[in-house]
């Protein structure tokens, strides 16, 4: 008897441990996020950015063999009690142009969970729930929608997303 598996849809998470004196400076996410959504910009590349990226590029393609690159970033500041729609990182009709992976990071979260929902063949609108800790990331594919849900009672949480392309 053999099995072959033909397809897998796994989520990576953790923390970002960075080298000592390499520390993701949060503070510049922040600014930079706060920045981009006051003046309806796009996200600036930073040093900071840059760290982040390289971090998770580097060590998901070291632990479990995935290659990506960037396609497109983008933060977020959430209020205290806000829930989001469902999202979905990708356009139905134009899978070609869309991102096979999605990354959120915590910059600054406290009481931040994410649900992200899945189908198990036919077991279909199956979720996973899984906290967003600050310096924390989780990566899962671009075609599962999710949401996130903050019940933080005093302060705003800024949340990084980056999608990827997987080559």
């Amino acid at each position: 008897m053999e099995k072959k598996v033909l397809s897998e849809q796994a989520i990576i998470y953790g923390d970002v441990a960075m080298p000592k004196g390499w520390d993701i400076d949060r503070f510049d996410l922040a600014k930079s996020t706060f920045e981009s959504l006051n003046l309806n910009e796009k996200f600036k590349f930073s040093k900071t950015w840059d760290s982040l990226n390289k971090y998770i590029i580097e060590h998901v393609h070291l632990d479990y063999y995935i290659k990506l690159v960037n396609k497109n970033t983008w933060g977020n500041i959430y209020i205290p009690n806000e829930k989001t729609e469902p999202l979905l990182n990708i356009d139905p009709v134009d899978l070609r142009n869309s991102p096979d992976y999605t990354c959120l990071y915590g910059v600054n979260t406290s009481d931040c969970m994410v649900r992200i929902y899945y189908d198990d063949n036919r077991r279909k609108g199956r979720s996973w729930d899984i906290e967003l800790k600050t310096n924390m990331f989780i990566l899962f594919p671009s075609t599962n929608m999710y949401y996130i849900n903050n019940t933080q009672k005093g302060s705003l949480n800024f949340v990084q997303t980056i999608t990827y392309e997987f080559i």
